[in-house]
């Protein structure tokens, strides 16, 4: 059986995984609703659907201009009043405020010692920098990969393609080489597994968005409920070794 340590290259997911966004979205939906009462259930399970759905039928359009376009068919969802313009455009700004989980920033210093470290996420880039300067300090990333630059959302197999052929191009590294590491059974376990990519899955607990398949089913090769859980079995298994060398 493969080890972590056996992988070359962890290609993340960012929001969920790395980023907390279901905290990050209900704050920035609260910022114009100030007396917003709504379970935070409710919220995202409303947005979850809602996103798919404008991903879906505009997969070119940028993930910021994305959430400003959801955003008064979720207001209205959720029986709130129609947002301005303004308030939705500050919406769909508003993903680089999103905060980082707490074990997030050392975790990927601790990992970039073992990897490279490739971002697959559905943002842009805009977002993602924003994201990158404001929330991940000190991390670089080897590559950073966006729905805006593939001209499609996970899960469409076409990120996980462009991901292989950046990796193959770029390294020479195959998918054996590759551990998709993601917190979204919906966006990342599942179509990874279709295209033969091992995965890792950061479980988030708590988590309400990324839902498992159809028949429940969950896919994954390595399971941490932390992404410092998972740093810990790469340390270790490394330790190992290094001590057999």
């Amino acid at each position: 059986m493969a080890k972590l340590t056996s992988h070359k290259v962890l290609s993340f997911d960012v929001y969920g995984t790395l980023i907390d966004w279901e905290s990050g979205i209900v704050t920035a939906l609260s910022h114009g609703y100030p007396d917003l009462k709504i379970p935070r259930v409710e919220i995202l399970h409303a947005f979850h659907k809602l996103e798919k759905e404008t991903q879906s039928r505009h997969p070119n359009l940028p993930y910021s201009q994305l959430l400003a376009k959801l955003h008064p068919a979720l207001a209205s969802q959720l029986n709130l009043s129609p947002p301005s313009e303004a308030t939705s455009q500050q919406f769909g700004d508003s993903v680089g405020s999103w905060p980082a989980f707490p074990d997030t920033v050392a975790a990927l210093h601790r990992l970039q010692k073992h990897f490279k470290l490739v971002v697959l996420s559905n943002t842009d880039r805009a977002s993602f920098a924003a994201t990158s300067d404001t929330q991940l300090p000190g991390v670089v990333f080897d590559a950073v990969l966006t729905a805006q630059d593939i001209g499609s959302y996970k899960p469409d197999k076409r990120n996980f393609e462009f991901l292989l052929g950046y990796a193959r191009d770029s390294w020479g590294f195959g998918k054996d080489e590759l551990l998709q590491t993601a917190q979204s059974q919906f966006h990342d376990h599942y179509p990874a597994k279709e295209m033969g990519i091992r995965s890792a899955w950061i479980v988030r607990p708590g988590a309400i968005m990324g839902e498992q398949g159809k028949k429940g089913e969950e896919i994954w090769d390595w399971k941490f409920d932390t992404l410092e859980e998972m740093a810990d079995a790469v340390d270790n298994e490394a330790s190992v070794f290094w001590k057999m060398k």
